[in-house]
């Protein structure tokens, strides 16, 4: 297949406009402002492109929830947080293809109506923080941002906003609590952000690998862009694999490929020539498939109907050295760590079940362990929390468990008894000060 997300990959000098435009850069920005925005919409929908952040919604649909007779501003956020274990995919376009960025924003904030858009970055991310900046300054010189955008007399200004490296802000509510200036805390919804937002105005929250689908969408039309993939699943889409394969890295493919056609074919196959054990499909987020599962089609309801999601495309693989109660506690240990604290089964939920995993690490697991994990992620997710990060937590270590549970009960077989705590000998002895004296 042609790249398209990846087109400019190699490219010397493919971050100056020059280079872009050079590409058809800005040409579907023009056409979008001859369509209109009903139009523009109308196009989005057609090509059935689904967001590349990880729900996978329509995001034509997406568009049309925002009210059009609202009449105060709208706003436009590009998600560029990239916070997922195992996803490094929006940072490669922004690192040889800013501008194709950029052209994806200003299609999405014309098609909402939206005059004032935000690429909220994650704080690490400074180099590509600062290649943006670099681009938009660019692209306001030339009169492609600005007050009136290749002089259709719509004005549209973009701002990057650092975040501060939490895993929540990826969550779009959390995103825009901090965009406020405010902790990363989940919203309630409803309101969806369409309705209330940024500011408490009417916003839409888009992945940068889904705004960068946009310029060609509209260039190509979007029968060209449904004609990719398969029906619910089209276009191209960016899988970054990493793990135990011979070439890891981020690789362009049509949606609807097999796993197994990613990991043997396009990175080679397993490292070392050992074989494989199991794999993430979306980030650590997603459900395990194991070596069976393989031939599983790498889309959005392929995934789905396996017990498991595409997410955000970070294909993450094990081999068959792996032991899968290291790898639960290891992502327990994360989710605990990330978790914002604001839902009781969440935080709580996942401090639990690092104490139980570290246990049974430490040979003083019980017989009773699993189940209880179990219990804990049941709790924990299936709408037990205000944002799926207790599913994030919950589904991925509940997969590994129900998968490889020999692996845990064997650890727990070999167990002995864990020693008692001794707690410590108060200070003070006697009557304590301030009391009776």
């Amino acid at each position: 297949m042609e790249p398209v997300l990846l087109r400019a990959r190699g490219i010397e000098g493919s971050r100056t406009l020059a280079s872009y435009r050079s590409r058809g850069g800005y040409d579907g920005l023009r056409r979008a402002l001859e369509l209109g925005p009903e139009e523009v919409t109308k196009e989005v929908i057609n090509s059935e492109l689904r967001g590349r952040g990880g729900a996978g919604f329509p995001t034509g649909r997406k568009w049309t929830f925002v009210p059009k007779d609202h009449p105060g501003p709208k706003y436009l956020v590009c998600n560029a947080d990239e916070s997922e274990p195992g996803t490094f995919k929006d940072r490669e376009i922004i690192e040889y293809d800013p501008h194709l960025v950029l052209e994806g924003v200003a299609i999405a904030a014309y098609a909402i109506g939206a005059h004032t858009a935000y690429i909220y970055i994650r704080g690490e991310f400074v180099r590509w923080a600062r290649i943006l900046e670099e681009a938009i300054a660019e692209a306001r010189r030339e009169g492609l941002l600005g007050p009136d955008v290749l002089g259709s007399g719509y004005a549209l200004d973009v701002w990057v906003h650092r975040g501060a490296g939490a895993y929540i802000c990826g969550e779009e509510t959390a995103l825009l609590e901090s965009l406020e200036g405010k902790r990363g805390f989940p919203r309630l919804k409803p309101p969806f952000p369409a309705v209330v937002g940024a500011f408490g105005k009417p916003t839409v929250v888009n992945n940068v690998e889904t705004l960068a689908c946009l310029p060609s969408i509209l260039t190509r039309g979007a029968a060209w862009f449904a004609s990719i993939g398969r029906p619910r699943n089209t276009g191209p889409k960016l899988f970054c694999v990493s793990g135990h394969v011979q070439r890891p890295g981020v690789y362009e493919l049509p949606l609807g490929v097999t796993f197994r056609d990613i990991i043997y074919e396009h990175c080679g196959g397993i490292r070392g020539g050992r074989t494989l054990k199991a794999f993430f499909p979306g980030g650590s987020s997603a459900p395990v498939l194991t070596a069976a599962e393989v031939d599983v089609k790498a889309d959005f309801d392929a995934c789905a109907e396996a017990g498991t999601m595409l997410g955000s495309g970070g294909v993450i693989v094990l081999d068959d050295t792996v032991d899968m109660v290291e790898a639960a506690a290891n992502l327990a240990h994360f989710y605990a760590h990330e978790s914002c604290g604001q839902c009781t089964p969440c935080r709580e939920g996942s401090d639990w079940t690092v104490d139980i995993l570290e246990r049974i690490l430490a040979g003083h697991g019980r017989p009773e362990d699993p189940e209880t994990i179990l219990r804990i992620c049941r709790f924990a997710s299936q709408g037990m929390t205000i944002c799926p990060l207790g599913d994030a937590f919950a589904l991925p270590i509940s997969s590994l468990l129900k998968k490889f549970r020999s692996e845990f009960d064997e650890r727990i077989a070999a167990a002995t008894p864990a020693p008692q705590k001794k707690y410590p000998v108060l200070p003070w002895a006697g009557p304590r000060p301030g009391f009776g004296r």
